[in-house]
């Protein structure tokens, strides 16, 4: 049963990759069409084609290999300085320019004079490289809204779980007290398990991580604390001490090394389930924005470690760079375990708006092949030519992105080279879930 749900996993995970990517090739297509260029491709996958339909002008299909998607616009780039759209060359830098000029003209039709990419405006052509990315953030946005919103998110509740016995430094074990330790102000207050903290020294009490900032910030204070319990709410007693505790992030959240000192009550809190507003999630998307920006100018540094993952069976990190291989292991992993199935759901939603938030940021990078690259190449024109009009000078015309083309090369090389190896790791060490 457990290999059935492992499969099951990752072919669900296939799906939603599948359908992200058609989601972003889709954003592409819509706005190409919507302002007149043609579009003779629409592929989803590379490699050999498995399944194509013809419609209008536009072959729409699936390919053998599920690792990204494509679309094909006439015209991408415009003619060379001489009017023509190629021009052999022995250089091997000006073959690869004019190879790419001639590849986004080979499927040229009488009439296409008027459908080309390259001649609309640089608004419309940076609409149409946006949409793509834009549609990942979407339905990134969609997913994380219904897995905070709809299902909920897993955390630290203001409920006892359990109580220490007494006041030691963090990660001590407190079942067995060392002699002359001190019992715990919640010990010695009275609080049990179960108890729903309400309130805190008057606060009214929301979350866990009010709770724990207000405990923080209270040593050597005695702080009345009105618990539910049984249905009746009480009213406690505790002295809060000082101790040696974990750091916390901003989000509540225990940060190896580096303990502090500060107020100290002693409980550990439950684990619920909890369905936030619309304000909490939109905040909780931000900070998540704001990590795979982080993440993403962190990759170069995570290479020496994915190396040594490879060769030297390091144990590999948990922010450890994951390609389309790992996520898919991660997902089968998760359906073969004794979970609900409403936290397997929501493990596979966060993992689909993760990576499509991850599609978003990736893409908007102002590097070629990128749809960030493109974009890149269209202001840059927008902005000469506006510079040419104020000056008064003569309009130097669209921007050749082609002459950038080797330098796409090697982006790609590197990108592919990263991607190789990403995936090598995700095989022979990958991410393991506990």
């Amino acid at each position: 049963m457990s290999t059935l749900m492992w499969v099951l996993g990752i072919l669900l995970f296939l799906v939603g990759l599948l359908f992200s990517i058609a989601w972003h090739e889709l954003g592409h297509l819509s706005t190409a069409k919507l302002f007149g260029i043609r579009v003779p491709q629409y592929m989803v996958g590379f490699g050999k084609t498995v399944w194509s339909r013809r419609k209008g002008d536009t072959e729409y299909g699936i390919k053998a290999i599920p690792l990204g998607g494509y679309i094909r616009m006439i015209g991408m780039f415009p003619p060379g300085a001489d009017g023509r759209i190629a021009k052999r060359s022995s250089s091997p830098w000006r073959s690869m320019i004019e190879d790419a000029r001639e590849a986004s003209y080979e499927e040229l039709q009488a009439g296409d004079e008027h459908r080309l990419f390259y001649t609309r405006k640089p608004w419309k052509r940076v609409i149409v490289m946006f949409a793509g990315p834009f549609m990942n953030l979407i339905l990134s946005v969609a997913l994380y809204l219904s897995w905070f919103m709809g299902i909920g998110l897993q955390m630290s509740v203001p409920t006892v779980s359990t109580v220490s016995q007494c006041v030691v430094p963090a990660a001590t074990a407190t079942d067995t007290c060392p002699t002359g330790a001190a019992p715990s102000p919640a010990n010695a207050a009275g609080l049990r398990a179960g108890d729903r903290i309400v309130s805190f020294d008057g606060d009214s009490i929301s979350s866990y991580k009010q709770l724990q900032a207000d405990i923080r910030k209270s040593p050597g204070r005695s702080v009345p604390i009105v618990v539910e319990r049984g249905g009746q709410q009480q009213t406690l007693t505790a002295n809060i001490t000082s101790n040696t505790v974990s750091r916390v992030d901003k989000d509540g959240r225990p940060v190896p090394g580096s303990p502090v000192t500060a107020g100290f009550l002693g409980f550990s809190p439950a684990v619920g389930v909890v369905h936030l507003s619309l304000g909490e999630s939109a905040s909780q998307m931000y900070d998540m924005a704001e990590h795979g920006v982080s993440s993403l100018a962190a990759l170069p540094g995570k290479i020496p470690g994915l190396w040594h993952a490879i060769v030297g069976h390091d144990p590999r990190p948990v922010d450890s760079p994951m390609g389309m291989v790992g996520a898919a292991r991660l997902g089968g992993d998760v359906f073969a375990m004794d979970l609900p199935a409403t936290q397997q759901l929501a493990f596979m939603i966060q993992l689909l708006a993760g990576i499509n938030l991850s599609l978003f940021l990736f893409n908007m990078l102002p590097l070629l092949p990128l749809d960030g690259g493109h974009i890149a190449g269209a202001l840059w024109e927008s902005l000469r030519r506006h510079a040419a009009r104020i000056f008064r000078r003569t309009d130097p015309g669209p921007f050749d992105v082609a002459k950038l083309m080797p330098v796409a090369y090697v982006v790609a090389g590197i990108f592919i080279c990263f991607t190789a190896l990403v995936m090598v790791a995700d095989v022979v060490n990958p991410v393991k879930i506990n």
